[in-house]
């Protein structure tokens, strides 16, 4: 495995790095060594959107997609390949704003500034997508993709405003074509392999699922880097040395949401966007947790599959998929076996996965022709791109009035996300009916002991998680079931 410089293309020309330690994050580079400051640090933690940029590379139809991300969280090696632009980039040569720039001007929507370049960059990377394809976003649209950057000068109205009225102004075209160019000329060097001169640990971005796993077989003490979106904190808050880094985000097998016939298989680096989109399809009573599982730069870069492997007992992800009955398939080398995702977990962050062995995806059976009620509620302090104090995901199966299958998960409530069994059990063959819902909801106070922390008292997660599971019997119950708007004061609708 020769070494070799870290390769991107950035304002119209490719760069070439080779002595940044592979943990030293985009926004750092920018600032400190780039010297465009335009991009700014507030949180270092990808919660504010202060720092966002975007990433460009190319998509499996070789058109150029561009994804809006967090620089604070993201480690610079993790560029090879790509392109990146900043807000400096958007402005025409000659010093003419962008449509989106102009618009917040107009519109006011900029006070103290700080936050304005994240905004810029956010609406930027949907006005290029729109752009792309003949649409314009609606309000909600608008809010939605603006969900992690946070502004508290001039408010939302302003800028939902200029994210409009930037549509109707005429626009400079981007070149997709010299960007494409240049990501093809990149994609001809061989897999990265960086390592530092003075010492650093290796980064290696194997580029096929069989690379990766004889490399995991070799290396089983190096890390697994997906979208940094957790372990980014690791270094931004926490200062930790990471050692050395396998990075999967260039696994095309990985990368992959396959839609089978009786299954729906998830490869282990796929986006968390891009595999919540895919379970919506299925079941599109999960749209709400989807919007609402963090924020969009943190949906593009981040997996799925990671936030399975880390095993937090708030993960967003955990509960649905355990809910509807995922199974995980895990390698090591050439051996591959599968486990239900229920029985993954051992601990506080611990799970079952041997040295050397990696999650390689996630396989969810289709809904067919069953009868079954999937709902997910996630209760958090802030609407959007918060975390969980509860989140709850219930599925049930109905044969006529009688519930045949009962899977009800919960994140927050014990130290690893895990199925309520005495509450399935005391619905399981039962009528779905007020009074067995009841049982369920005293049955929920023995299958979990809740703490206190920052975010709720254990009194309360109990409360809500009980309650939760009573509105789960309003919107499914098989006699006059309530639609979302009886049961829900928020709609995203209303925006729209």
């Amino acid at each position: 495995m020769e070494p070799r410089p870290i390769r991107f293309f950035h304002r119209g020309a490719v760069v070439e790095i080779a002595d940044a330690a592979p943990t030293r994050t985009v926004l750092e580079w920018l600032r400190e060594d780039a010297r465009c400051t335009g991009t700014k640090e507030g949180c270092a933690e990808g919660d504010c959107g202060a720092c966002t940029v975007v990433v460009g590379e190319l998509d499996a139809t070789g058109d150029v997609s561009l994804q809006p991300v967090n620089a604070c969280i993201r480690f610079l090696p993790t560029l090879d390949g790509k392109a990146l632009f900043t807000v400096e980039d958007v402005a025409t040569p000659d010093g003419t704003l962008h449509p989106v720039q102009q618009a917040l001007v107009d519109c006011h929507g900029s006070q103290c500034g700080f936050c304005t370049p994240g905004f810029v960059m956010s609406l930027w990377a949907g006005f290029q997508r729109h752009r792309a394809v003949g649409t314009v976003p609606t309000r909600q649209q608008l809010a939605d993709d603006l969900s992690g950057n946070l502004c508290r000068c001039t408010g939302y109205r302003p800028i939902l405003d200029a994210g409009l009225r930037a549509f109707e102004l005429p626009a400079p075209v981007l070149d997709r074509m010299a960007v494409g160019a240049a990501l093809r000329g990149l994609r001809q060097d061989p897999p990265l392999h960086y390592a530092p001169g003075y010492g650093a640990p290796a980064y290696h971005a194997p580029r096929t699922l069989a690379e990766f796993a004889a490399l995991r077989e070799a290396l089983p003490q190096a890390r697994v880097l997906a979208g940094s979106t957790d372990m980014g904190l690791w270094v931004t808050k926490q200062f930790k040395d990471l050692g050395e880094l396998i990075y999967i985000g260039e696994v095309a097998e990985l990368k992959r949401v396959d839609v089978q016939a009786d299954r729906i298989v998830i490869g282990a680096a796929a986006s968390l966007e891009v595999a919540w989109q895919a379970l919506v399809a299925e079941w599109p009573t999960l749209r709400d947790v989807w919007l609402r599982f963090a924020a969009l730069p943190l949906r593009v870069a981040g997996t799925m599959g990671g936030n399975v492997a880390n095993g937090s007992p708030i993960g967003d992800s955990a509960p649905v998929l355990m809910a509807l009955g995922a199974t995980l398939v895990l390698r090591l080398g050439e051996q591959v076996r599968s486990m239900p995702l229920e029985d993954f977990y051992v601990g506080y962050m611990q799970n079952r996965l041997e040295a050397g062995e990696f999650l390689q995806a996630i396989e969810v059976p289709r809904r067919g022709e069953r009868h079954q009620a999937v709902r997910a509620y996630k209760i958090s302090k802030r609407f959007d791109c918060d975390i969980s104090a509860v989140c709850a995901a219930l599925a049930i199966e109905l044969d006529g009035e009688r519930i045949v299958s009962a899977r009800l998960a919960f994140g927050g409530l014990a130290a690893t996300v895990k199925r309520a069994a005495q509450a399935e059990a005391a619905l399981l063959g039962q009528p779905w009916t007020e009074a067995n819902l009841k049982l369920a909801m005293a049955a929920l106070a023995h299958d979990y002991t809740p703490l206190t922390d920052m975010r709720a008292s254990a009194a309360y997660r109990l409360q809500v998680a009980q309650n939760l599971l009573r509105r789960f019997w309003l919107e499914t119950r098989p006699i006059d079931p309530l639609p979302e708007s009886a049961v829900n004061v928020w709609a995203r609708e209303a925006l729209a």
